[in-house]
């Protein structure tokens, strides 16, 4: 049993306990951390009731009672056994800084999309006719969120197949006193999104069929719809790409995430060439596509 009294060596030890129960950066973490202690740092200070953002060297000697050590335990059981993901436990995840409630229902919000709005990426790509934006595949409507914090001129659509997942994205945009500016559709892909849009954000499910068997069990708890492309990733984008160029306008963009699968995308569309966009997780996770070329 672990034996902590005050909040640093509470934090550290229960990183260690996730350490050994084999949950790393390649098997089970990625859904908001990428280390064992800051993961169990989210756990720990949640569980306390105590600022995600706080400074571990002002509170680290913090004591911790009897009764806030078993309820820490209680938590990393269910984040060991279960291997439940940490977002799900919490009702709790964060994009560039900016907070979402998520649950079962939607998929943990990790797009790349998000940095390249927040970062500046994308300014190159618009103009002072950026009026109408979609978020396809809204999920928790993170990026529709970010979309309209970022660019405040712009009135965005969510639009997801699932009715679970826009239940979801209506707690967040109503979070973000949002309404008047985010519209929630439920569509299957495009089909009740008639645009012109000047701008289309779109992070699919593109997980081919082998990835999708050898998923670590948290990437399994999340919905399968929103992650699973079909054999090859490209089920979802191959309708999309067939019928995108007629809901943009002159001068819009697609903005396309397909994660690992270029090599998927590329044997499934030989004669696109997109614009790859530099992410923090490489140069061939995110692309740009154009209204010409999809014409």
């Amino acid at each position: 049993m672990m034996s902590a009294t005050r909040l640093l060596p509470l934090i550290e030890a229960a990183a260690a306990q996730l350490d050994a129960a084999g949950i790393t950066a390649e098997n089970g973490l990625g859904q908001g951390t990428l280390c064992t202690f800051d993961e169990a740092a989210w756990l720990v200070l949640w569980r306390l009731g105590l600022p995600l953002d706080s400074d571990l060297q002002d509170i680290g000697q913090r004591p911790v009672s009897e009764q806030e050590f078993m309820q820490v335990q209680q938590l990393l059981r269910q984040r060991i056994d279960g291997r439940t993901p940490a977002a799900y436990l919490t009702g709790q995840a964060w994009l560039c800084g900016v907070p979402f409630y998520v649950d079962q229902r939607v998929i943990i919000p990790r797009s790349l999309i998000a940095e390249l709005m927040t970062e500046g990426t994308l300014d190159v790509w618009l103009s002072a006719q950026t009026h109408h934006a979609l978020d396809l595949c809204t999920g928790n409507a993170s990026l529709a969120i970010i979309a309209a914090l970022t660019y405040p001129e712009v009135q965005v659509d969510a639009a997801d197949i699932s009715a679970d997942a826009l239940a979801v994205a209506r707690i967040n945009v109503e979070q973000h006193a949002l309404t008047e500016r985010i519209a929630l559709i439920e569509s299957d892909g495009l089909q009740r999104c008639p645009g012109p849009y000047d701008l289309i954000l779109c992070n699919p499910p593109y997980v081919n069929a082998h990835s999708m068997g050898s998923l670590p069990a948290e990437f399994r708890a999340e919905p399968a719809l929103a992650l699973a492309g079909g054999p090859d990733g490209m089920d979802f984008i191959r309708k999309l790409l067939a019928q995108v160029g007629s809901r943009m306008s002159e001068q819009a963009v697609l903005v396309l995430e397909i994660g690992n699968e270029r090599e998927h995308f590329e044997r499934a569309f030989p004669r696109l060439s997109p614009i790859w966009l530099p992410t923090s997780a490489g140069d061939e996770q995110v692309m740009v596509l154009t209204r010409e070329q999809l014409s």
